[in-house]
């Protein structure tokens, strides 16, 4: 056994060679060296992330021993997958009972020239439930010189006894920096340059698999460029133009709702799917959303620093929830595409949503959006007078920032509300007139519709008081809306709370009011009954 130990230092090095998958190819590689090697392992992970190759390594560790005269080729030949010694069997189209008796009666043979008899069976999940059974006591006490090495996608669908045989590792999606690292070096063995950025989007293609990422890699070097920049990556893998999808961000930001779909309709016209189009989107507003979250120099995001800078001065035209806000829309539009008779009208809708957001105030928070933000910087520090007979529909470049707008709607009610002072308690027919106004200097549809469901109760000491329908808790929702039209009218320290529920001096009905109802009136006769006491329920 000593030769054995010996070769398995010598080859320890091969571990180190897997990208991204350090704590287990530290374990395995300590295993080897200490021969501590188990009878039957299980790889589990998502497709690309080493599984395979893993398997490969720990067998030439094992296999490919210095005592053997063509070791190297031994090795060679393991990494290929063509080692008479190390047999793979492909899980999806060997998945039979038949095949797993044929793999039992070659277990027992002796290797042909290593040290052990391997057998990595890949998609092991795939095999039927007989051949799992089949297999299950071979596996439980297997001969000396044979390993088990089981890959899988989906080891939930391996049965708990055959995962109770086995060591099990579990391979994580390899990391964005370490495949744009690896990507780095295999084109520097192939002396090809490339543009800022374009290894980070195509290790982001990867997704955590670098097969995918290296696939990827294949279609640029087919080219057979020697510098390789974005605009061939887009060209060769179908992807959106960063700078229409950014000409389409930078409308919705602006509140350019005629902008963002003429920058869809550009978008379309080269090619790319609605798919792919809000995938882009998404994306990108993913960027912005962790910059605004999270600083400019969040390690979150890997970009080149010129188009961090850029897009850093996008997140500052709003916060996380303005662009998490837009991530949430346009994945209900990816899903509801797949169902709607025209996914691109759902689209369209989407960004004159977002869009149109940009001009108008937040209902609850009277906080303006995005785009406001950005307004606001160029609006005139002077406010200008506004016609209180004005319509209230204008032209985009008439149309100010959101709380702007309350204040110029309201003005001319403000001035005469200040010079006339509201009553300390006031009257039912002045607090009509005035809630009339409030109502008035709503400028948003959603946020008038909602104020058209509260009244007025009463005006006392600057605290507003309103009541609505529906529970306390939708009510007072409202609020906020309410608010901004009341300042304007009732002055900045104006207070408005909601009404918990009707006084009970309001409730009181005296019996001969009851005696007079319809209903009661019936009642009574019926059951020869007469009113006694009234009482007020919740419901009333």
């Amino acid at each position: 056994m000593a030769y054995t130990v010996l070769a398995r230092r010598y080859r320890s090095r091969d571990f180190d060679e897997l990208v991204g998958q350090d704590a287990v190819a530290d374990t395995l590689k300590r295993a080897v060296e200490q021969d501590r090697v188990a009878h039957a392992y299980l790889f589990c992970g998502t497709r690309g992330v080493g599984k395979t190759s893993m398997a490969r390594i720990l067998a030439r560790a094992l296999n490919a021993i210095e005592a053997l005269a063509d070791c190297d080729a031994v090795g060679d030949a393991i990494m290929r997958g063509d080692d008479l010694d190390v047999i793979e069997i492909d899980g999806a189209s060997n998945r039979g009972v038949e095949q797993a008796r044929e793999l039992i009666a070659a277990a027992g043979l002796s290797p042909a020239r290593s040290p052990y008899r391997i057998y990595i069976i890949d998609e092991v999940h795939m095999l039927t439930s007989e051949a799992f059974n089949t297999l299950l006591k071979t596996m439980e006490e297997p001969p000396l010189h044979v390993k088990f090495i089981l890959c899988t996608t989906e080891p939930h669908k391996v049965p708990a006894t055959i995962r109770s045989r086995c060591q099990r590792f579990d391979f994580k999606p390899i990391a964005m920096v370490d495949i744009r690292d690896h990507l780095h070096a295999v084109l520097k063995q192939e002396g090809v340059t490339v543009e800022d950025g374009v290894l980070e989007r195509v290790a982001v293609l990867g997704n955590g698999s670098m097969r995918d990422a290296l696939s990827v890699l294949e279609r640029l070097l087919a080219t057979g460029e020697s510098n390789i920049e974005m605009a061939q990556v887009e060209a060769t893998l179908g992807l959106p133009p960063a700078q229409l999808v950014l000409d389409v961000v930078d409308a919705v930001l602006g509140g350019d709702p005629a902008g963002a779909l003429r920058g869809a309709e550009a978008l379309v016209q080269q090619g790319i799917s609605l798919d792919q189009v809000i995938e882009a989107l998404v994306e990108m507003f993913r960027m912005l959303m962790l910059l605004a979250a999270c600083g400019t120099e969040t390690t979150l995001l890997e970009l080149p620093q010129q188009q961090r800078q850029s897009m850093a001065q996008r997140a500052a035209l709003g916060g996380p929830d303005v662009f998490a806000h837009a991530v949430a829309v346009f994945e209900a539009v990816a899903r509801q595409a797949a169902m709607a008779a025209s996914a691109r009208a759902l689209f369209d809708a989407a960004l004159v949503r977002l869009a149109m957001a940009a001009n108008l105030e937040d209902d609850a928070s009277g906080t303006p959006a995005a785009g406001a933000k950005k307004k606001m910087k160029s609006a005139p520090a002077a406010e200008q007078p506004v016609d209180s007979k004005r319509p209230r529909t204008q032209s985009p470049t008439e149309q100010a920032p959101a709380q702007a707008t309350v204040k110029a709607t309201v003005k001319a009610t403000a001035t005469v509300a200040a010079t006339a002072g509201p009553p300390a308690e006031a009257s039912e027919q002045w607090l009509l007139e005035q809630w009339a106004s409030v109502v008035e200097a709503i400028t948003t549809p959603s946020g008038q519709a909602a104020a058209s469901l509260l009244e007025p109760v009463s005006y006392i000491d600057g605290v507003l008081t309103v009541r609505g329908q529906g529970p306390n808790a939708i009510v007072a929702e409202r609020i906020g809306v309410v608010r901004a039209g009341a300042v304007g009218v009732f002055g900045a320290d104006v207070r408005v709370q909601l009404q918990e529920s009707i006084p009970p001096a309001q409730l009181a009905r005296p019996a001969k009011d009851a005696d007079d109802d319809p209903l009661v009136k019936m009642v009574c006769e019926v059951f020869d009954a007469e009113v006694v006491q009234v009482r007020a329920s919740k419901e009333s």
